[in-house]
């Protein structure tokens, strides 16, 4: 008896549109049921049209749901592994400071003639590389010349860019040279165009003597691997 309340109930709500799966949620029984009940009313296109509209918007949501559940684990895993790297590198001390300014200098230095030279874009590695020189190697400021390459499109830019790179460096604008513009047609168009400062070149005056030793600490950590 209960079973033929719930088959009528399920083919009125079949009439009005619902879905096999709605109505099965509605009356509390299994969608097998609901299927076999009804299998023999047909819809009116206005119907299916609405049940597809919800199919559809359903699935969207379901993927939508999914795509924001993977993207917040791997923002929790990023975040885990920097809070970690954090804590790893809390405690460096002056050995470990001098010895990666060797191993960034010989991946990023110039190696081939005379005089110290060291090239970056990141500013992170260039705020590094001046506390090596300065703490690690005693270049006082005065003997730190600066140079920029940068794209020709960024040329109504350089004040800023200079400003930039200064204000990174501790670093006056006066020890700044007249950056190279690079002719360089760009196929791209990026959202961060305000945002690209160039490479910056960080030379120091008179190097010859410590371009060699430079050198002789990067023979000495490649032997020590």
């Amino acid at each position: 008896m209960a079973k033929s309340k719930e088959k009528i109930k399920a083919r009125g709500l079949r009439k009005k549109g619902f879905s096999i799966r709605e109505i099965a949620k509605k009356i509390r029984v299994s969608r097998g049921s609901v299927s076999l009940w009804c299998h023999d009313i047909t819809l009116t296109e206005k119907q299916i049209k609405k049940l597809h509209e919800q199919m559809v918007r359903g699935s969207y949501s379901g993927r939508l749901k999914g795509t924001l559940i993977q993207k917040k684990r791997k923002q929790d895993k990023i975040d885990y592994y920097l809070k970690k790297g954090e804590e790893d590198i809390a405690d460096i001390g002056y050995k470990e400071i001098f010895i990666a300014g060797v191993a960034l200098y010989w991946g990023e230095g110039s190696r081939k003639n005379p005089g110290v030279r060291f090239f970056n874009s990141d500013p992170l590695v260039i705020k590094f590389m001046m506390r090596w020189f300065r703490e690690s190697i005693k270049i006082p400021n005065e003997r730190f010349q600066m140079y920029i390459n940068i794209n020709i499109i960024h040329r109504k830019r350089l004040r800023e860019v200079i400003n930039y790179w200064a204000d990174l460096t501790g670093i006056s604008k006066k020890q700044f040279r007249k950056p190279t513009l690079l002719k360089i047609k760009n196929k791209k168009v990026y959202e961060n165009f305000s945002q690209h400062y160039g490479t910056l070149c960080i030379r120091i005056a008179k190097s010859t003597d410590l371009f060699y030793q430079i050198k002789g600490w990067i023979k000495a950590l490649g032997e020590a691997g």
